[in-house]
C-alpha cells in the first residue's frame, strides 16, 4: 500500500540540540503509529513538520505525493486537551462548526449542507446531547471529543494527535482513544498518535517511532518497547516489564524522565 506520510533523511534541531537525523519512514493508510520519547525529545516538532510548521534542516516530507505544505486538507489535527474558561459563550456545535465552515482549512459549505455535517460528527463522537451546551460548561473529556469532531471534518487521510490524553480521566482516555482507532480503521486514515504514555492505546498501536537525546528506533511495540532497545536509546539501563497486556518502564535517566515515570512506577505507567 502506498505510503501516505514519507520522510527521507530528515534531520531536525532545535537550536543547536539535534532532535533526530536521517530518518526514513513511511506511514501508510489505516495504520496507528505512536510517537514516544521524554519531554524535549521532538514529538511535537515532529508533528509540526508534517503540519508544515517547521522546516527540517535537511531531508524532506511528504504527505501523498506531494511535499508538506500548511493547511493541507490532508490533514486533521488533534491538540492537547486545553479547558475553556467557564464563561467561553461558544456552543459545542459552533467549535465543531469552525472545521466545518472552512475557518480551519478553506473548505465553503453552504448553510444548510454544513449544519448536517455537523450534526453527523457530532453524533460520530457521541456529543449530540450536548451540542447547544456552552463548551466552558464541558467536562474536559467532552470537550475533546468535540476537537476529535473538529478534526474529522474533513474526512482527513492523517490524523495528528498531539498528546490528546493529557488531563483526561481513564474513562474518556478510553472514549478519546477508541474514537481515534475508528477513524484510523472505518476511514483508513493514517494516525500518528504523540503521548507520553503508551499503555491507554497499546491495543491500538502498529508501530512506534520512540524519540531520544538525536537518537529514534522505529519498529512495532513489540520491537521497541524492550529493555535494551530503551537502556541503548537512552545510554543506561532502563528495565521493561510487560504485565497484563501493559507495559512498564522503570529506571529513566532523571534527565529525561516524565511526570510520572521514577522506579516507583506501577501497572500502566510508561514513558
Amino acid at each position: 500500500m502506498k505510503p501516505v506520510v514519507s520522510l527521507r533523511g530528515a534531520s531536525l534541531q532545535f537550536g543547536k540540540r539535534l532532535l533526530w537525523e536521517d530518518l526514513d519512514l513511511d506511514i501508510r493508510p489505516g495504520e496507528f503509529f505512536a510517537v514516544l520519547g521524554p519531554n524535549g525529545s521532538g514529538k511535537t516538532s515532529f508533528l509540526k513538520v508534517l503540519l508544515g510548521l517547521q522546516e527540517l534542516q535537511s531531508g524532506r516530507a511528504t504527505l501523498g505525493d506531494r511535499p508538506v505544505e500548511r493547511g493541507s486538507k490532508l490533514i486533521g489535527y488533534i491538540p492537547q486537551q486545553k479547558s475553556f474558561a467557564p464563561d467561553t459563550p461558544m456552543r459545542a456545535r459552533d467549535l465543531v462548526g469552525l472545521g466545518v465552515d472552512g475557518h480551519r482549512w478553506g473548505l465553503r459549505l453552504g448553510k444548510a449542507r454544513a449544519n448536517r455535517r455537523i450534526d453527523e460528527l457530532l453524533e460520530l463522537v457521541g456529543a449530540s446531547d450536548y451540542a447547544k451546551v456552552p463548551v466552558g460548561q464541558l467536562s474536559g473529556g467532552e470537550q475533546q471529543r468535540l476537537r476529535v469532531a473538529q478534526a474529522l471534518a474533513t474526512d482527513p487521510k492523517v490524523l495528528l494527535c498531539d498528546e490528546p490524553l493529557l488531563s483526561l480521566d481513564l474513562h474518556h482516555q478510553q472514549a478519546v482513544s477508541a474514537l481515534i482507532n475508528k477513524q484510523c480503521h472505518a476511514q483508513n486514515s493514517a494516525v500518528v498518535f504523540v503521548t507520553h504514555e503508551i499503555n491507554p492505546i497499546i491495543d491500538y498501536v502498529d508501530r512506534v517511532l520512540y524519540l531520544v537525546g538525536g537518537r529514534f528506533r522505529v519498529g512495532t511495540p513489540e520491537e521497541v518497547m524492550t529493555t535494551e532497545v530503551l537502556s541503548e536509546l537512552y545510554g543506561s539501563h532502563v528495565e521493561v516489564i510487560h504485565a497484563n497486556g501493559r507495559i512498564v518502564v522503570i529506571g529513566l535517566p532523571d534527565a529525561t524522565t516524565h511526570h510520572h515515570a521514577d522506579v516507583h512506577a506501577t501497572v500502566g505507567e510508561v514513558a
